[in-house]
């Protein structure tokens, strides 16, 4: 994904979301961060709330699929089968998405996430950060290309 908007990164892009700190973690200034697990023993992905409110979802637990379709469509069958190669061996992995709100609005969001214990008798589970970008693209907006 490559996307450029214009925006200025002192105006809050969210309701909720914590506030640029200091220089000293660069990587606030810029994103938004939040852990999520998943439990492949039943399939229920748990979000915190700031990632729930920018996904759109009524609720921080979820399936995979409500998750998905979350996600800009191009890229939901991309994402599946990262996510089902995952859950059948313990392993690290990355994507880029969009998120699509009801509104028309779309937010970037980052994953990086692993998967382990797939290979034992129990069905193992999923960890990850969610990495949101302090700014939104216009419904519609040319503002950039996968």
């Amino acid at each position: 994904m490559f996307k450029i908007a214009k925006g200025h990164v002192a105006i809050p892009f969210a309701l909720g979301a914590p506030p640029v700190s200091s220089d000293e973690d660069a990587a606030s200034r810029f994103c938004v961060s939040e852990g999520w697990v998943g439990d492949l023993s039943n399939g229920v992905i748990k979000l915190g709330h700031l990632s729930t409110m920018l996904h759109g979802l009524p609720s921080p637990e979820c399936g995979l699929l409500n998750l998905l379709r979350c996600y800009d469509t191009y890229d939901r069958a991309r994402i599946l089968e990262l996510f089902e190669q995952a859950a059948t061996t313990s392993s690290s992995f990355c994507f880029s998405t969009t998120v699509v709100r009801p509104n028309g609005q779309r937010q970037p969001l980052f994953c990086i996430g692993e998967s382990m214990g797939t290979e034992a008798k129990h069905s193992g589970s999923m960890t990850g950060v969610f990495l949101f970008p302090r700014f939104t693209l216009d419904a519609g907006s040319s503002a950039g290309s996968h």
